[in-house]
């Protein structure tokens, strides 16, 4: 999440784009950079619009659930981006990107996902800290439906970043550290219960 995120920035070019992305979100065009931001990373973008995202709302807590739907739309759209680049392109710049995150290894692990779950398997990664990019990437590579790969994208983004919102609104700048601290176990603790739900009702029909 963004807090692990921010804490891995420190040094190097990573941290000069991190700085210079902030300054961009500072600036007039604040909500377009924001846009930009969730669309690359969908697809290789290395800093996720989170920090970002959270930034923006504590500066204009008015305006965090405007962020929000920004920052969703942006990632799925970015996410189709990345589902159209393993669909067409995996060979060459969908296995790059892979490897650029060192994530070769997790390859055939997400395909098992994805033959026992299908899209929903996107879902985990879209609200979870699992690398989303590598989900839609290989979302395209692997053929899933793609009406269904949105829908869960779409759902899944909202999720995660309509909480960030949701908190900021109502706690205000303070909550920041607590986001930061334990969004992680928080996201995951929704998705095992997400996930129960859809075992559930899969065994009451």
């Amino acid at each position: 999440m963004a807090g692990n995120s921010a804490a891995g920035l420190a040094g190097g070019p990573l941290k000069r784009l991190y700085d210079r992305c902030m300054d961009w979100i500072a600036g007039p065009f604040g909500a377009w950079t924001l846009f930009v931001i969730a669309f690359v990373e969908s697809s290789f973008f290395p800093i996720p619009p989170d920090v970002f995202l959270i930034a923006m709302c504590i500066a204009a807590p008015t305006r965090a659930f405007k962020y929000a739907a920004i920052c969703s739309v942006g990632s799925v759209l970015g996410g189709a981006f990345g589902y159209g680049l393993g669909y067409w392109f995996m060979d060459s710049l969908g296995q790059q990107i892979i490897g650029w995150y060192g994530l070769e290894d997790k390859y055939s692990k997400v395909q098992h996902l994805y033959q026992s779950y299908d899209a929903w398997a996107v879902g985990a990664a879209g609200f979870t800290p699992l690398p989303y990019k590598l989900f839609t990437i290989t979302a395209g590579a692997f053929k899933l439906n793609f009406p269904t790969f949105v829908l869960v994208s779409l759902l899944s983004r909202s999720a995660r970043f309509f909480l960030v919102a949701a908190f900021i609104w109502k706690f205000g700048a303070p909550v920041k550290d607590y986001i930061d601290r334990y969004f992680n176990i928080i996201s995951i603790i929704f998705m095992v219960l997400l996930i129960g739900g859809f075992v559930l009702i899969k065994l009451l029909l």
